[in-house]
């Protein structure tokens, strides 16, 4: 895949993610949970790589905020979990570790570098322990839906050559 269609199915997915985000969301506090952008970075970390799922995330978190559907803690948790998911399936060539990493990533990773942002820049109260249970059902649920497609997409060949693009080795199926 060349870099246009890239940075076409990377708009298109931060789009789609965009939008569903004023229809599916899980309001915890001030924080807004979007599970919705853990499928998209599952489905990007996979079929486009590392570069592309985080330009993916940080589009949308940006588009959430402009719209005034999301929050600042969108940008930490969603480009940390985004990359972790692309790194590790690049590394490891299964979609199951991309789950994996978009759910250590985000839930954990993403929702420890949100607290900084919540104390110091929102001057907000909150428990760290607070935020990590939240934002790690979140990528749970998303991370399953977007394992669960391309596990079925893979399965019935409907992606071609688009599932190894992102390997080490650059291979095609």
């Amino acid at each position: 895949m060349n870099k246009l269609n890239k940075l076409t199915l990377t708009a298109l997915i931060a789009a789609i993610t965009t939008i569903t985000s004023t229809m599916i969301f899980i309001p915890v506090g001030f924080a807004k949970i979007f599970p919705m952008q853990h499928f998209a970075n599952v489905l990007s970390a996979v079929l486009l790589g590392p570069w592309y799922a985080v330009l993916q995330a940080f589009i949308s978190s940006l588009l959430r905020n402009m719209m005034g559907t999301g929050s600042l803690f969108a940008f930490p948790g969603s480009m940390i979990g985004a990359l972790l998911a692309a790194l590790l399936y690049k590394k490891t060539q299964k979609v199951s570790f991309a789950a994996f990493g978009e759910v250590f990533g985000t839930g954990i990773l993403g929702a420890m570098a949100t607290y900084p942002i919540g104390v110091f820049l929102l001057g907000q109260k909150m428990s760290l322990f607070g935020l990590v249970p939240a934002f790690a059902i979140s990528s749970i649920a998303g991370a399953l839906m977007g394992y669960g497609l391309l596990k079925i997409m893979i399965r019935n060949k409907a992606l071609g050559g688009m599932i190894h693009e992102n390997s080490i080795d650059n291979r095609r199926i």
